[in-house]
């Protein structure tokens, strides 16, 4: 009999190769370690992708930039934060983020979807994802991808993104319309970095994500076959430590960020 697909989501790939470590605390140990609360970054981030997704849900007359704002509000978490104070600077920052992408968008031209579950197969995995945004082009359609990070995203960064490449191929399977062009659009700056795949680049991160997959499922048979945990999963440190939710659990990971916050 064939083997099994090996599922995953783009993230659970990137966390094997961010740190195998990480990989086991969040995939294979049962019970999973405990998780620390998500930075503030990261909650920022859900809001507007929250709110962006539920202006694009509302009637065409009610797509304004201040729905927008209000939308933020609604999703808008504390969690994170430093505090009253910490949470209304960071919202106010967001609602201008917010405000200024809906202000450039037409209302009147929505895009195919928003939040849009996609899958893809190879020869030996299945990953599926989420589209934040996927616009129709007329001859194409176009997998976008909302940043809110400090620095604004570049087309190397776009071409790299394994996520997005697998998402183009979702696209392609699951709408059955041409896709090759991925666009990371970094709201805190209004720029987009694009980049136009080709069969070979597309064909080169699936090799990658298979080789990923193999690899993570080598590590968990080595471990369910009695080897050593930390030689299976090791541990990669770096600036990825300070937003693992497993912080709590990894002692080199906390000495990481430690040395970090030193410089």
């Amino acid at each position: 009999m064939p083997e099994p697909l090996f599922a995953a989501t783009p993230s659970k790939l990137a966390a094997f190769d961010a740190c195998p470590r990480r990989y086991r605390f969040g995939y294979v140990d049962r019970p999973t370690p405990p998780q620390s609360l998500p930075r503030v970054n990261a909650v920022v981030g859900a809001a507007v992708h929250a709110a962006l997704r539920s202006w694009w849900e509302l009637p065409q007359s009610r797509r304004t930039p201040a729905a927008a704002r209000q939308l933020l509000d609604r999703h808008w978490s504390d969690v994170g934060t430093a505090g009253a104070a910490d949470s209304a600077e960071w919202r106010a920052r967001a609602a201008g983020w917010v405000d200024e992408h809906v202000a450039g968008l037409d209302p009147a031209d929505p895009p195919l979807a928003t939040e849009r579950q996609v899958t893809v197969r190879t020869a030996t995995l299945s990953v599926s994802g989420r589209v934040d945004r996927i616009d129709d082009r007329g001859e194409e359609l176009v997998v976008v991808d909302y940043k809110t990070g400090r620095r604004p995203s570049t087309e190397g960064e776009a071409a790299s993104s394994p996520a997005l490449a697998l998402y183009v191929l979702g696209v392609r399977r699951t709408l059955r319309r041409p896709c090759s062009r991925v666009e990371l659009h970094h709201l805190p700056t209004g720029t987009v970095a694009g980049f136009d795949h080709t069969e070979a680049t597309l064909a080169e991160h699936v090799r990658r994500a298979e080789a990923t997959a193999a690899a993570a499922t080598a590590a968990t048979a080595a471990v369910t076959a009695g080897g050593d945990t930390g030689a299976a999963f090791p541990v990669v440190t770096g600036r990825q430590c300070a937003g693992c939710s497993f912080r709590r659990s990894c002692p080199e990971g906390r000495a990481a960020v430690r040395d970090l916050d030193a410089r």
